[in-house]
């Protein structure tokens, strides 16, 4: 079964292996995780279950219909499984569902930085700003002769931000007491800002 949560990221750190090795970690707080929505194949045409997490004061009318009695959740998310039978609406999804090795993906929502040029995001080097350059953070080249058109996928200048997703991350430490797992590495996302753990 595939194991997921959603955490609010704290603060990186690091935590002294016992062969002395210093490994930089990511702090996660779970806030409390419950199921608030269960979609199964004969009427959805697939399998998922949708979560949430964190407090909010006000819901709208429609979203106070949806969750009813479980809470006023900051944020809704949704994880595809395997069998979305195994879930009911109301269980609490505990952090204890990972252990030390686990190797997870975390996806978050990065801070909007607005229309940004090819040196800010994406790092280029840029053009000379002597010897006769009047645009040195322009993107440059976008093209060959040979296709006569622009390929998908060429970096450009444009919105920066969005969705980010790192994977392959490793789950160094569960806390159960205070409700902390530690992922090793750089979680994507601001500091307390919401991420989707999900097994790999």
């Amino acid at each position: 079964m595939s194991k997921f949560l959603i955490a609010e990221k704290l603060h990186m750190s690091q935590i002294f292996a016992a062969d002395g090795r210093v490994i930089p970690v990511t702090i996660l707080k779970s806030p409390g995780v419950k199921v608030t929505q269960v979609k199964g194949p004969e009427k959805d045409k697939y399998s998922a279950v949708q979560v949430g997490a964190g407090k909010r004061k006000k819901l709208n009318k429609a979203m106070g219909g949806h969750l009813k009695d479980l809470g006023n959740f900051q944020v809704l998310k949704e994880f595809r499984v395997e069998d979305s039978a195994k879930f009911k609406r109301g269980d609490e999804i505990k952090l204890d569902t990972f252990v030390a090795g686990d190797k997870v993906k975390v996806t978050a929502q990065m801070k909007g930085r607005g229309f940004a040029g090819p040196v800010k995001k994406y790092r280029f080097k840029g053009a000379p700003k002597t010897h006769g350059h009047d645009h040195p953070r322009a993107v440059g080249s976008i093209g060959s002769t040979y296709p006569q058109h622009v390929l998908k996928g060429t970096r450009m200048a444009g919105r920066m931000g969005g969705t980010a997703t790192v994977k392959n991350l490793e789950v160094v430490d569960v806390d159960l007491k205070r409700n902390l797992i530690a992922v090793k590495g750089a979680v994507p996302g601001p500091n307390g800002g919401f991420v989707m753990i999900e097994s790999v």
